[in-house]
């Protein structure tokens, strides 16, 4: 059964059929249900989606390429809320969203990104391979890291981690530290030493998170370079864990009094492991995260971080892939909540 057949059928014209697939606005409700429900008694699926796209050019498909794993992005609370954000964008304009992922994209199919009418790129990739086989005449906007010659999307981490970093120091602590999120070029999952080397600026938004806390650690007679930082290569429970227990079950005179986490997750780990250890937060230690996920404002005691809109973003992002709004840089506004994890 084809469009053509469907259309001598019911005695209306290919552009009727047409419409009541894919513009509904153009026909009576009636009219549009009738021709739906013929067309699936006949067995008529709707025109071809393959050949509307060689003949109009465009698949109304948009490509979120993740700087992650399909499974750690969906499973982390900052990148499902960011993808939600484009959903609900695309979702209102007729669109799909295609998933490719920047680890392991070997196993996608060659050249699956072709088909899509423009590109988000969520993160720093780990390498520049699939960013270099995207079609270039293609629109492309970046997230949480810059592309030359490319419209982002960011939040001002630095600003951002500054002034998160001034309100913890109210109270001064001893032996305040900060717990990092993939900083260093080497695989480093604990105390970050001189043997390491940082990634730069341009690779990262936690040296943008750091440069904040030690700006702010200076500002209150604190030597920034010998304040102990420790790294944690993936934002998940499991990884947190064994770095955090580490810390945690230094001795009580050398253990920090202040941890700086630069995510919620990290922070999280960091409440939860205190509790089990009897270490009361925020008595003995006082706690701050990043980002605003729902689960730290949720739990008691509540966490004290930066909320980032991360389906704000996603939002921004379709919308300038759409060209719904300019394609422009734009900078996202973040909000402090002061919880009872550093009051």
């Amino acid at each position: 059964m084809t469009l053509k057949d469907l259309a001598t059928e019911l005695g209306v014209s290919t552009a009727t059929i047409s419409n009541a697939f894919n513009r509904p606005d153009q026909l009576s409700p009636l009219l549009r249900d009738r021709i739906l429900s013929e067309a699936k008694r006949l067995g008529y699926n709707g025109p071809d989606a393959k050949a509307r796209s060689l003949r109009t050019g465009r698949s109304s498909i948009v490509a979120v390429i993740l700087a992650e794993s399909l499974t750690y992005s969906l499973n982390d609370a900052v990148a499902s809320e960011f993808l939600s954000g484009v959903a609900e964008v695309l979702d209102a304009h007729g669109h799909t969203m295609l998933l490719l992922p920047g680890r392991g994209h070997a196993s996608q199919p060659p050249g699956s990104a072709n088909i899509a009418d423009g590109f988000i790129v969520y993160g720093l990739m780990p390498n520049n391979k699939l960013l270099s086989e995207l079609p270039a005449q293609r629109p492309l906007v970046s997230v949480d890291f810059d592309i030359d010659g490319s419209p982002t999307v960011h939040i001002d981490d630095q600003d951002a981690s500054y002034h998160l970093a001034l309100h913890a120091l109210k109270t001064r602590p001893q032996r305040p530290a900060v717990i990092n999120l993939r900083l260093t070029k080497e695989h480093c999952n604990g105390r970050i030493t001189k043997a390491h080397t940082l990634l730069p600026g341009s690779s990262t938004i936690s040296r943008a998170r750091l440069a904040g806390f030690h700006a702010a650690l200076t500002e209150h007679g604190f030597d920034a370079e010998q304040i102990p930082l420790w790294n944690i290569e993936e934002n998940v429970f499991d990884v947190c864990s064994p770095v955090i227990k580490e810390i945690l079950d230094l001795p009580a005179n050398q253990r920090p009094d202040l941890l700086l986490c630069m995510s919620d997750r990290i922070a999280l780990t960091a409440l939860t492991l205190a509790e089990q250890r009897g270490i009361h937060v925020p008595g003995e230690l006082r706690i701050t995260g990043f980002d605003g996920i729902a689960e730290g404002q949720y739990r008691a005691p509540r966490l004290t971080t930066v909320r980032q809109d991360s389906a704000g973003k996603g939002r921004v992002a379709a919308k300038m892939i759409l060209g719904r709004i300019p394609k422009t840089q734009q900078l996202l506004k973040t909000e402090l909540l002061l919880g009872d994890t550093c009051p």
